[in-house]
């Protein structure tokens, strides 16, 4: 089955340029390496990487200089598919990628924080990569005032994205609050920690553009390679 809303190839990069530089790990200034060079260390095509770096010139964070190269104009508020995903590597961004464990539709259950407006929600669980390497174990609640169902497959990457072209609903706000837990049993092996082991939790309430809550979500962090971010500018 083809995704719909899968990212394209030189969007994916663009995305995780756009975190390098916003983790400082790409420094305003800086001259990116040689065209050729840098596609072959993304292991992508050059036309591939120029359409990344037209997209990050486009944005104001690339200055692209005739014969001399590209060069870093970091900027704080860089529109990014990912701009509400707070996790990082710990040495610093990282493209996010998802796998779908589960996706069920349910009364919703004692003990969920009050979102929305239906008696039922979407839960879906995913396992939540950075560079492929795995780092968030996620379960999330969407109203199920919003769909009647979810496509399981246009869950793999951007859900916020998937949220607004499939659905209508734009996430424009959402609050986090970070606390303890142990890992849910639910967890596969992949994940780096096992069931019942402490670990940082966020969880999280979104809120469409007209103010309501829509979403209520927890993100299970393995701090052992990633870490909770949020820039303050």
């Amino acid at each position: 089955m083809t995704d719909t809303y899968a990212l394209p190839k030189y969007v994916q990069i663009s995305e995780l340029l756009i975190r390098d530089i916003q983790a400082g790990r790409l420094v305003d200034g800086e001259r990116l390496p040689p065209e050729r060079d840098m596609a072959a260390g993304l292991g992508i095509s050059v036309g591939t990487l120029r359409k990344s770096l037209e997209e990050l010139t486009a944005q104001g964070l690339l200055e692209r200089v005739q014969g001399s190269g590209n060069y870093v104009r970091a900027r704080p508020d860089a529109q990014s598919v990912y701009a509400f995903f707070r996790v990082e590597l710990r040495e610093g961004g990282g493209l996010p990628t998802a796998e779908v464990l589960s996706v069920d539709t349910l009364v919703k259950p004692d003990g969920l924080p009050r979102f929305g407006q239906s008696d039922r929600g979407h839960r879906i669980r995913r396992l939540r990569r950075l560079n492929g390497t795995p780092a968030v174990l996620e379960e999330i609640w969407l109203d199920g005032s919003h769909a009647d169902s979810i496509d399981a497959v246009a869950l793999r990457e951007s859900l916020y994205l998937y949220y607004r072209e499939a659905l209508g609903l734009w996430i424009t706000r959402v609050e986090d609050r970070l606390d303890l837990s142990p890992v849910p049993d639910w967890v596969p092996d992949a994940f780096g920690l096992r069931a019942g082991q402490d670990c940082m939790r966020a969880s999280r309430i979104s809120y469409g553009p007209d103010g309501m809550s829509a979403e209520a979500s927890w993100n299970w962090i393995d701090t052992t390679v990633a870490t909770y971010v949020a820039r303050i500018t």
